[in-house]
């Protein structure tokens, strides 16, 4: 079975680090991005099955880079870590599955909201 390919994007390095390592030891294919306009440089040449984003981030914030990507893939599954007002995500909801989850984040719940909008 092929791993599920998540491109990731989180500007706080430390975070990044630890999501990266631990989803991969988990099983995912990750691609990790500094931020949002990062994400959509790497979602034009790789393929992938979801995005797991920040919200707020610097050059392009999450709900920006979500809209970007679902002109392209209306019904691409997203995962939304936020430290903010979880509520601010609402306004991103769509025709593809979307999950919110707040920081500080446990990886177990990470992997299980990925699993969760891949298989819808």
């Amino acid at each position: 079975m092929r791993a599920i390919r998540v491109l990731m994007a989180e500007d706080e390095v430390l975070a990044a680090e630890v999501l990266e390592e631990a989803l991969s030891a988990a099983g995912f294919a990750i691609l990790a991005a500094v931020d949002g306009q990062a994400a959509l440089d790497l979602a034009d040449h790789h393929g992938f099955d979801v995005l797991l984003t920040d919200l707020r981030m610097p050059r392009m914030d999450g709900g920006e880079l979500i809209r970007l990507l679902r002109l392209r893939r209306p019904n691409l599954p997203v995962v939304v870590m936020t430290g903010y007002d979880p509520e601010e995500a609402r306004l991103l909801e769509g025709p593809g599955p979307l999950r919110l989850l707040s920081k500080p984040l446990r990886i177990d719940q990470v992997v299980a909201a990925l699993v969760d909008v891949v298989s819808h």
